[in-house]
């Protein structure tokens, strides 16, 4: 395994004109996209389904790079287009997954995606092992896609097929995380999150006329009246209780960094597991003092990525 205490990263330092967790936070949203080069695939699932993927094949035998978005995210996001262009760069091919209902069209199933889904992350990795036979394959998850990419290795411990992961913002405590983003300038993301969870269960009830009705204020009401029923749950603090990250860092068996601001105010950090961080050997953890949620704008342009890409060179 890497000794990862010697890999030395580079200091973060923010732009002067954005040295604010919302300014980071919001700008790096609306940042310029460089366009990957990559196509458009549509893989089966075992439950009759689909899972739409955005991938970038450099046919040259190098690992391949998973990578797993955040909440009403998708492949097109900017920070999933820039690290498949800055991969592709590094001489690594790269599958971008697109959660179920988050692609270009509404998924055949009742069910859509939520924190803890690891199934379609199955899926997703024996395709990659029979697409890019004889490659190894790295991961990077952001913010849920980071929770989720967490708790599957937690899962799997030394069986997992990834040989090397990230996670960027995760959360820790979904339930603390929720309770958070109903309180001051977070929400205005949660108002972003919950107009278009809610088109997409308008979507469902017009597939599946049972599928539960949203009749809340907050990203808890959605988890307790239709996340948590449509996919098994008792209730949201059940959901949340299963499915946080936190329960499964202990149990990492692959070599795994975890990047994340102490000022994120989506994902607070005060939430993380820390002894659970510190003591297993797998983990090494590079908190940042400034910086947004999945926000990371640096006075040299692209710290994150060369951040990632060092690690996965290591």
């Amino acid at each position: 395994m890497v000794d990862q205490d010697k890999i030395q990263f580079e200091k973060f330092k923010p732009v002067w004109w954005a040295p604010e967790v919302h300014t980071q936070t919001v700008i790096a949203s609306f940042s310029e996209t460089k366009d990957p080069d990559s196509e458009r695939i549509e893989i089966p699932t075992p439950d009759n389904d689909f899972l739409e993927l955005e991938v970038v094949d450099l046919k040259n035998g190098k690992p391949v790079v998973a990578l797993f978005h955040g909440l009403e995210g998708s492949s097109q996001r900017h920070y999933i287009q820039n690290l498949m262009s800055d991969l592709r760069q590094a001489g690594y091919s790269s599958v971008a997954l697109n959660f179920r209902s988050c692609g270009t069209k509404m998924n055949l199933q009742k069910r859509m995606y939520h924190s803890g889904e690891t199934e379609d992350y199955k899926t997703l990795f024996n395709w990659m092992e029979e697409y890019f036979s004889g490659s190894e394959i790295y991961a990077v998850g952001f913010s849920l896609g980071g929770n989720a990419l967490v708790k599957s290795l937690g899962e799997l411990e030394e069986t997992h097929p990834v040989s090397k992961a990230v996670a960027v913002s995760p959360p820790y405590d979904l339930k603390g995380g929720s309770l958070r983003m109903d309180k001051g300038f977070n929400k205005i993301y949660q108002k972003r999150f919950l107009d278009t969870l809610s088109e997409k269960s308008d979507l469902k009830r017009e597939q599946f006329p049972d599928f539960p009705k949203f009749t809340g204020s907050s990203v808890y009401d959605f988890d307790d009246q239709v996340t948590a029923p449509v996919h098994g749950f008792k209730g949201a603090d059940d959901y949340y209780e299963q499915c946080s990250s936190k329960h499964f860092y202990k149990r990492v068996e692959k070599p795994l960094l975890v990047i994340h601001s102490k000022a994120d105010s989506l994902c607070p950090l005060e939430f993380a597991p820390f002894e659970d961080l510190e003591s297993n050997r797998f983990i090494r953890t590079l908190f940042t003092e400034s910086g947004g949620h999945v926000g990371f704008i640096s006075q040299k342009r692209g710290w994150l990525n060369r951040t990632i890409i060092k690690w996965l060179n290591s």
